[in-house]
């Protein structure tokens, strides 16, 4: 099969030098800028981008921090998570989510999932009718598909629950036209060089309808201060840099919807192509919402047998996510709790593999990928 040559070149997860290729002029001219203005830190370049980024979102506020974990923390503490109080979150993500509650001081009670690898909320609504002091809520719209939004907002309305939305994986991803992000008090998102609005280091933004929230926040990330060397709480130093925002708001953000559209028609791809009997899609969603940060599929069969076969076909893959977030070791000697065993969880944890996807990724190389795929003898 001619896509199938050992000696092909390797299809990577990520491409940045082809990211750079595309936006390096750009980016260069944003550098220059802030070079020239004298003005490195929490200067015209952030309040500039965070509102291009409000205005993309939808939302009132945008606050540039210093990563996406930060921008979880610095909700939480700003939405009066006090300590000991327990937060309703995912075991199937980042660690960074359930670090973050942590940092804050919160305790985090782990519920099942769904096929779609987000919480599941039905199972949450009976958690939070068996139990009156559980009113905190970290959901994650994890691989780039946004959850039922009327759902989260009915949780919300019946419990009076505060919830932070982690929306790292999914910037632009909609529920009806609904941006992800608006149902809970904040959204927290994150400009890792890997997402899909990612910049060239760490970065992160908190993005709010609610005014008082975003003044704390630009309190928490500033060591605290509501003034130049006023110290009204014991903040963090969580500053977006403005050589990051400059590059933000003049290469990739105009960029987003062009790089989104390159990756939903790669995941159209894939779910068209892709026939083998031992690999499952995740479930499909309506295609124009869903923004595609991660493809994944789950094996029936022996996960490093697939992904031995697809590396020697020089195919990168990844795992999203092999260990559940209790069963980590940083996790001995914290104060958590798992609402029952997690079997949907442990399930897709122990069967997901990722597939490349990213907005350079050429017809070539997808049909090449679902070729590799489809070949696969377990």
């Amino acid at each position: 099969m001619s896509t199938m040559v050992s000696t092909a070149p390797p299809i990577l997860a990520n491409d940045f030098r082809a990211l750079w290729r595309e936006i390096g002029a750009d980016a260069e001219a944003a550098l220059r800028r802030v070079g020239e203005s004298g003005w490195f830190i929490l200067g015209a370049e952030v309040r500039e981008f965070e509102k291009d980024l409000a205005a993309f979102w939808g939302m009132r506020e945008a606050i540039g921090c210093g990563n996406g974990m930060d921008a979880i923390e610095i909700s939480l503490r700003t939405a009066g998570l006090q300590p000991g109080q327990r937060v309703l979150t995912t075991p199937l993500s980042a660690f960074a989510t359930t670090l973050a509650i942590l940092r804050a001081g919160g305790v985090p009670v782990f519920g099942d999932v769904d096929a779609t690898g987000a919480l599941d909320l039905r199972l949450a609504r009976q958690l939070f009718e068996a139990q009156p002091d559980l009113r905190w809520m970290v959901p994650v719209h994890l691989f780039g598909q946004c959850m039922d939004l009327p759902e989260l907002a009915a949780l919300r309305d019946s419990f009076g629950l505060k919830i932070i939305e982690d929306c790292a994986q999914s910037i632009g991803a909609t529920w009806q036209n609904q941006p992800c992000g608006s149902i809970g008090l904040t959204a927290a998102t994150s400009f890792y060089p890997t997402k899909n609005l990612g910049t060239m280091g760490d970065g992160g933004a908190i993005l709010t309808n609610e005014p008082d929230l975003a003044t704390s926040a630009r309190q928490w990330l500033n060591y605290g201060q509501s003034e130049k060397y006023v110290h009204t709480l014991r903040g963090l130093n969580s500053r977006l840099d403005e050589i990051h925002a400059a590059i933000l708001r003049d290469a990739l953000l105009p960029r987003l919807a062009s790089f989104t559209l390159a990756r939903r028609q790669i995941a159209s791809a894939y779910r068209e192509g892709l026939h083998h009997p031992n690999l499952t899609l995740p479930p499909a969603s309506t295609p124009e919402s869903h923004v595609n940060h991660l493809f994944p599929l789950y094996l029936k069969g022996n996960r490093e047998s697939f992904m031995d076969h697809l590396r020697k076909h020089h195919i990168v893959t990844g795992i999203h996510y092999p260990h559940l977030i209790p069963d980590q070791p940083a996790m001995q000697g914290q104060c958590f709790e798992i609402a029952g065993s997690l079997p949907v969880a442990r399930r897709l944890a122990s069967s997901e593999i990722s597939l490349p996807i990213h907005p350079h990724l050429c017809a070539e190389d997808c049909a090449r990928v679902i070729d590799v795929c489809n070949s696969w003898k377990p």
